[in-house]
């Protein structure tokens, strides 16, 4: 359910600005309301870059697996730190102690030492320019290796004896074009290109060769030592991949100091005050629950408090939702995809849960499947259950429980033929969705009108919803037409797509009665807002959205087929893998076709993962979301609040 707001006004006095803002976050309750962004000069935001690029320099450094590595050997030692004399550094042993640096502002301020993230980054952009520099001059080498290893130096010196040279590299058609008078020595030539050194003067209207700065074996012995000065930086690094954690706690410390920036800058200064007794306040939203704790502060604190209900324009409320521990489960889900509905929108939490569950089984639909993942979530339950339990692995149990009940029911194994399950396992499965029992062209049908009735169920629901939100209203009258005209479209859905035999109604005269019933109610009381007639006005204007709407009805249900052909093309690719390793699993290549097993159903349960996200959610998200009117047009509340530095 969605949380009720208050919409907050809290006025305190300029000067105490900082004051009440810091025992408004101990507080921890009221969502600001922030139209005002600290500018680019904050000391923070400067800080929180600094951390990201430190945190993104060490992400990029790989680690060996063997810690004994960090430590190189005495030559390399020698030979790392010589690299770094030789360029002008420091000869700095990069490889000092396990003594903890500083990582949080105050601790470099008290301390006189180096800010971390500045040693990371400072590292991180001579490492850059380095290797900017290696390839720029491996270009180059490459650029002037035809011409082998000559010195600049020479050619710019006879150039000053009054002895110009030129090198040029022409195309065979432009050398030919060349003016008889030209004086030059030919070094090469084949149907490309032919190098030339040209003396006296330049060829008109051609760039001679660019001559490099330095000659190729001065380029490569440097391209040798930068090598060297990266390894020694890449070192440096690497000492630095233990102090992650701190520079991840660092970050914590930097958000919460610009969300206080932030909430700064939002401060407005009431108009009209002497500026002796000057005045700021800001506004916000708290959830009713919280009231209480909100007025006690502002009691201890001299605050002037206002609290109202939010008005109904007033797009900015955040969105609060309280369920059960169980529905809860959903959050690993919703935060990923970073969906929230809005403030007067409807919270679909508890039917969003089921029926993704249900979709998760259906389109992964291998018992085997399932097994496996619950097998993994155990595991991870049991590896965090004294720390506690992620909602992630939770979910992922729920899920593999349902994926492994709908496997069991069609008797689907690791993608099996049914006749070759054991006899067990063949027994439990269900006659009606199980090819071990039913006859597959059977089965497949019945698996179509499952899905199609799924769909019926979950928008006939969001219409039952809308009934109970509009029950004082006339409108109600509306969302009875909507579910008509889903009883009606369901079975010209079943008309077109099974046969005859399965079809649950007459497709005449019921489905017109429900369709062309249901469109009356839907035309007379889709808008009504205490007038009929402006009601059936507002439907002539769109009448042409209002005729679409029954296609849409269509549309959705069909949607649904979506189950049956997802599941399926899993099952065929699972089926694949196992035509493909079968002849391998008897001879020399035993180990060939395990291997291929594996890889074969590791892949499908990753294409399965992202079926789920696309199709599974999509029915969630965007059919069933527009029956029931929901857009996910919501801000998440988030309290200004002091949170806990790990």
């Amino acid at each position: 359910m969605i949380v009720p707001m208050k919409k907050v006004c809290l006025m305190v006095q300029e000067s105490r600005v900082n004051d009440a803002l810091l025992k408004l976050r101990e507080v921890g309750v009221v969502h600001l309301h922030t139209a005002n962004a600290p500018d680019g000069n904050s000391k923070a935001i400067e800080r929180k870059s600094k951390v990201e690029g430190a945190l993104g320099l060490l992400g990029e450094i790989k680690v060996p697996k063997n810690k004994n590595a960090l430590t190189p050997s005495q030559p390399d030692r020698a030979r790392l730190i010589s690299a770094g004399a030789r360029r002008g550094r420091r000869s700095v042993d990069v490889y000092g102690s396990e003594e903890e640096e500083p990582y949080s502002l105050d601790a470099v301020i008290t301390s006189g030492r180096p800010y971390l993230p500045d040693l990371i980054v400072g590292i991180g952009k001579e490492r850059k320019a380095l290797q900017d520099r290696d390839i720029f001059l491996n270009r180059e080498i490459s650029r002037i290796s035809p011409w082998g290893d000559f010195e600049p130096s020479s050619i710019k010196e006879m150039e000053s004896l009054g002895l110009p040279v030129f090198l040029y590299e022409l195309t065979p058609e432009a050398f030919s074009a060349i003016s008889e008078d030209v004086r030059y020595i030919k070094l090469f030539q084949n149907k490309n290109v032919v190098r030339l050194v040209v003396l006296d003067k330049e060829i008109q209207g051609i760039a001679p060769f660019q001559l490099p700065e330095k000659s190729m074996s001065a380029l490569i012995r440097e391209t040798d030592e930068i090598k060297l000065d990266i390894e020694e930086l890449d070192a440096k690094l690497r000492n630095f991949v233990s102090r992650r954690s701190a520079l991840i706690s660092e970050m914590a410390v930097v958000e919460q100091d610009i969300e206080f920036e932030t909430a700064v800058v939002n401060m407005e200064k009431v108009d009209g005050v002497p500026a002796e007794m000057g005045l700021s306040y800001l506004t916000g939203y708290v959830p009713c629950d919280d009231t209480g704790r909100l007025k006690t502060a502002a009691s201890e604190n001299g605050w002037a408090l206002s609290l109202i209900d939010p008005e109904d324009t007033d797009e900015a409320v955040p969105t609060k939702l309280k369920n059960s521990k169980f529905v809860n489960l959903l959050n690993p889900i919703t935060g990923f995809l970073g969906i929230v509905p809005g403030y007067r929108e409807t919270d679909i939490s508890p039917w969003f849960l089921i029926f993704f569950c249900i979709f998760f089984g259906m389109i992964f639909g291998d018992a085997a499947y399932g097994v496996i993942l619950s097998l993994v979530a155990l595991f991870g339950i049991i590896k965090t259950a004294k720390k506690g339990v992620p909602q992630a692995l939770q979910m992922l149990l729920l899920l593999g429980i349902f994926n492994t009940a709908w496997g069991v029911i069609t008797c689907t194994w690791f993608g099996v033929k049914a006749e070759k399950v054991p006899q067990v396992l063949q027994d439990i499965s269900l006659p009606v969705f199980s090819t071990a029992k039913t006859d597959s062209a059977l089965v497949s049908q019945n698996l179509q009108i499952f899905c199609f009735s799924l769909g019926l169920l979950q928008l006939t629901i969001a219409h039952i919803k809308g009934f109970f939100r509009n029950i004082r209203s006339l409108k109600l009258f509306s969302e009875l037409g909507s579910i008509a005209m889903l009883f009606g479209m369901y079975n010209v859905v079943l008309f077109l797509v099974v046969s005859n035999d399965a079809r649950s109604i007459p497709l005449l005269p019921v489905s017109i009665y429900l369709l062309g019933g249901g469109f009356v109610l839907n035309f007379i009381f889709a808008s009504y807002e205490g007038s009929i007639g402006r009601s059936v006005l507002e439907s002539c204007k769109n009448i042409i959205s209002v005729v679409l709407g029954i296609t849409n009805v269509f549309s959705d249900i069909m949607s649904y087929i979506r189950l049956w052909a997802v599941g399926l093309a899993g099952a065929s690719i699972a089926s694949t893998v196992n035509t493909m390793a079968g002849p391998l699993l008897g001879g020399f290549l035993m180990f060939a076709g395990m291997l291929l097993l594996v890889f074969g159903h590791g892949l499908n349960i990753i294409l399965n993962v992202l079926s789920v996200l696309v199709h599974g959610v999509r029915l969630n998200t965007l059919e069933f979301s527009s029956h029931i009117g929901l857009t996910w047009s919501g801000t998440a509340y988030k309290p200004f609040a002091q949170r806990a530095i790990k």
